[in-house]
């Protein structure tokens, strides 16, 4: 097994973004008295253009003070407030907001969507504030988010000292798009108190998201891990003395000094052993190091904080954090082997058809008879992996933001369609392969159903009608078409139960018409099925269950003398030409 050197590069992210001299022109617009400033509820905010460069920044500021208390997105969505509701999901339906922010924000709505109707993708957009100022900036950020759904000039959000703004429910939203992290920047001075004002043991719910650059008096570092800026922003609040005092207007001297450290690549040793270390140990210490959170200040009582056991949380935190990037699921990466698992399937199909057999009756027949040959082995495990990857596919589709994840699935409708309506008969067939009586099966198929199944069934309903009509055959080729209902070989096996309680004499009265009744309605079912075109002909196949079903029926008194069904089945030629060919008059 080939060994990887992991290492945490976020020294050098902080070199790459201080030295863009993009914090100290951020930084400069927000401490401009010449920008003229709009008043609203408790905020303002000023809008700085720089021609040159095609680059627009919105600066935030209040003088607000900010508490703990948090606002549910379920409450904001009971007012009608439904502006960062497109971050919530299926299986996330719900985040929490900081209550101050959220206020500021709610208060200035309709100017503040004003400022937004003149934001376009075209320019470069750098929405900026400190404090609670940065937090409102966030939130205009992410309101933007919605809107910004193409285009290559994503909004970029940094702010200056700012509180947390959200619960670990906000950031596993953020999480979910590859791109939104990436639009937040939030710089925090190791001397000031207020971007940790949320976190120690009364404030437990703030989670933090995006790329924190922590700054102290000589260097800076980059953290992207939730869990790991969290981990330094406690060390840093376990920190006093140092951090009485601290005025925001000195992050322009801090980004000024770090702009031009990194210009002169004033990166230096900093005298700490790492002797025994491995690299991305060693890349951690030096990171905490840029902070003045080095091993000798455990020596110094007044500092109530263990760096060594920091670092070797943060190593786990990172590793945990590597692993997940590296395998995080790609359904594009395994789409080609997923094709040919169901090309391979469909010759199964065509190879079970000239064996005068349906692929379905094939499959439990080898699972009952425990016969196994080599092609029904490689279907065997075509089945698992196309399975395994299609949970991993609709799990992922869940969990998207609503635009995004409603585009993946009408993107993925198509493939996913097919796969259902080709494998899962397969699941259906090892579920009932041991049918020797009803009373084996306590619940039915559709109790157990997979719920990965449920989900593709469902993007098919929710898919345009274009989407809906191509899967559409109308009178043609129903020797080679997947049956539309994945689930019908299910209704085939609970109509042979039904039949089997109905001629049970031992069964009572009430229990043999309540079976009668669903052999009605899978009649029913069945021909509605056929008048559409929708079942493979493969089920009139001699030794199908679907015959073999229909042979019982046909035996129960009086179940078939005036139905359509029974009429369409009286005659072979019907099923097997006919039908076929279309020709058969349903009506």
């Amino acid at each position: 097994m080939i060994q990887f050197n992991e290492f945490s590069s976020g020294i050098e992210l902080a070199s790459y973004v201080t030295s863009s001299g993009l914090l100290c022109r951020t930084w400069n617009t927000i401490s401009s008295s010449s920008i003229a400033s709009n008043k609203g509820e408790r905020l303002s905010w000023k809008v700085h253009k720089e021609e040159d460069a095609d680059l627009k920044i919105i600066v935030f500021e209040t003088t607000s003070q900010v508490k703990l208390a948090l606002v549910s997105s379920l409450e904001l969505k009971n007012k009608n407030f439904l502006h960062f509701e497109f971050l919530c999901t299926r299986k996330n339906p719900e985040f929490q907001l900081n209550k101050d922010a959220y206020h500021l924000f709610y208060e200035n709505l309709q100017s503040l969507d004003e400022l937004k109707s003149h934001v376009t993708s075209s320019t470069r957009l750098i929405v900026t504030g400190q404090g609670l100022g940065g937090s409102v900036a966030i939130l205009f950020t992410l309101s933007l988010l919605d809107i910004f759904t193409t285009g290559k000039n994503r909004p970029l959000c940094i702010t200056f000292g700012s509180p947390l703004i959200g619960d670990m429910n906000l950031q596993k939203a953020m999480s979910r798009s590859t791109t939104w992290n990436s639009c937040f920047l939030q710089v925090v001075s190791h001397k000031d108190p207020l971007p940790r004002l949320f976190v120690g043991p009364h404030a437990t719910q703030y989670m933090p998201f995006g790329t924190f650059l922590f700054c102290s008096d000589e260097s800076s570092t980059c953290f992207e891990n939730p869990e790991s800026i969290l981990e330094v922003l406690k060390a840093m609040a376990s920190i006093q003395g140092e951090n009485q005092g601290f005025q925001s207007s000195e992050y322009g001297n801090i980004v000024e000094k770090l702009y031009q450290k990194s210009i002169y690549k004033d990166l230096l040793a900093r005298g700490v052993d790492m002797t025994g270390c491995s690299t991305l140990q060693a890349s951690i210490i030096l990171q905490l190091s840029a902070l003045g959170l080095t091993p000798q200040m455990q020596q110094q009582k007044q500092y109530n904080i263990d760096i060594n056991n920091l670092v070797r949380t943060i190593e786990i935190l990172e590793k945990k954090y590597n692993h997940q990037k590296r395998t995080i699921f790609d359904p594009t990466k395994k789409l080609n082997v997923m094709k040919v698992d169901m090309v391979q399937l469909e010759w199964y199909k065509k190879d079970s058809r000239n064996q005068n057999i349906g692929y379905y009756d094939r499959y439990k027949n080898m699972l009952s008879t425990n016969k196994f040959s080599t092609s029904d082995q490689d279907v065997v495990n075509f089945h698992k992996n196309l399975t395994n990857y299609w949970e991993k596919m609709v799990e992922t589709a869940e969990l998207k933001p609503q635009k995004e994840g409603a585009a993946f699935r009408t993107r993925w409708l198509f493939a996913g369609t097919n796969y259902r309506r080709m494998v899962e008969p397969l699941e259906i067939a090892n579920y009932y392969y041991s049918n020797e009586g009803y009373k084996k099966f306590p619940k039915s198929y559709f109790e157990t159903r997979s719920k990965h199944y449920k989900q593709l069934e469902e993007w098919l309903k929710e898919g345009t009608a274009a989407a809906s009509n191509s899967n559409s055959t109308g009178t043609r080729n129903v020797e080679s078409i997947l049956t539309f209902d994945s689930c019908f070989w299910a209704h085939v096996e609970e109509a042979f139960i039904s039949c089997k309680v109905v001629k049970d004499v031992k069964v009572d009265v009430q229990l043999k018409e309540k079976a009668k009744k669903k052999l009605l309605e899978f009649e029913d079912y069945v021909y509605g099925l056929l008048k559409n075109y929708e079942v493979s002909s493969d089920i009139f196949l001699r030794d199908s269950s679907y015959m073999t079903w229909w042979n019982e029926y046909e035996k129960i008194d009086g179940a078939v003398s005036h139905s359509k069904l029974g009429r369409f089945m009286s005659n072979a030629n019907n099923y097997n030409v006919k039908y076929v060919k279309g020709t058969y008059n349903f009506n």
